[in-house]
């Protein structure tokens, strides 16, 4: 639902694409080749950049042997993490409005469709200045066998708008983004948190049930409260016949 706008729609010229990655060297590989993969599938140039957090495996050496730029922060904290890729590819873009930019951001355990920018990007030509999309599971293999449907159950929203926000599937303008100040420096919710200022700004959010990503369901997480805590919770519930409640999903 849009109240009024405060962003002049432009077309996109340039796209930036920012993943945060603590430690992900056994799964950044298989995320950045998706990532390839859908900038190869628009006409519009597209900048991918690794925000290697506090890292002490071989996430720098994986993403830069994949060809795509590398910024380290010490923050351990994801919020900080996408902020700093977001302000990092704004910067090696001064020659472009604000609003003809188009920035996305995943996470470093999901893999994007094909057609994930191209998605977005006729959304952002339409005028929107935000979209969220939604996410699936990749492998439920280390959960019990009821929760994939105790999740379907739950994050279903019945045929209406979805109400998730997640990291791992959001694309905003960079105008929008800067009328928003941008993400918090939150260990966890500065998806929701970068959405409620966006909202406050006044700029228009698309929830897209047409753009969904695929992530891991690994128990170990990197960010408290978030994804996997979800699914550890859902877990720990009773099999049962009848759905539970919906859930809004944080990234």
């Amino acid at each position: 639902m849009i109240e009024r706008r405060v962003i002049e729609p432009r077309l996109i010229e340039a796209v930036g694409v920012v993943v945060p990655a603590h430690d992900e060297e056994e799964l950044l590989p298989a995320c950045l080749l998706a990532l390839r993969r859908a900038a190869d599938r628009v006409s519009t140039p597209v900048r991918l950049l690794v925000v290697a957090d506090s890292c002490t495996d071989r996430t720098v050496a994986v993403a830069r042997e994949a060809g795509v730029r590398v910024v380290g922060v010490g923050a351990r904290n994801v919020g900080a993490a996408r902020a700093t890729g977001m302000m990092e590819l704004l910067r090696t873009m001064p020659g472009l409005a604000p609003a003809a930019v188009w920035m996305a951001t995943t996470d470093a355990d999901t893999a994007v469709p094909a057609g994930w920018l191209r998605r977005q990007l006729g959304y952002a030509n339409q005028g929107w200045d935000v979209v969220l999309g939604t996410v699936t599971v990749a492998d439920w293999s280390e959960y019990p066998a009821h929760v994939p449907a105790a999740f379907t159950a739950r994050y279903s929203s019945g045929g209406e708008p979805h109400p998730h926000v997640h990291g791992a599937n959001l694309g905003i303008r960079a105008s929008a983004y800067l009328a928003a100040g941008g993400f918090r420096a939150l260990r966890t919710a500065e998806d929701h948190a970068l959405l409620a200022a966006a909202t406050k700004a006044g700029c228009s959010v698309l929830r897209a049930g047409d753009i969904a990503v695929q992530t891991s369901a690994r128990r170990h997480a990197r960010a408290p409260d978030g994804f996997s805590h979800l699914l550890r919770t859902l877990s720990r519930l009773p099999e049962r016949r009848e759905p539970g409640p919906p859930i809004s999903a944080q990234s």
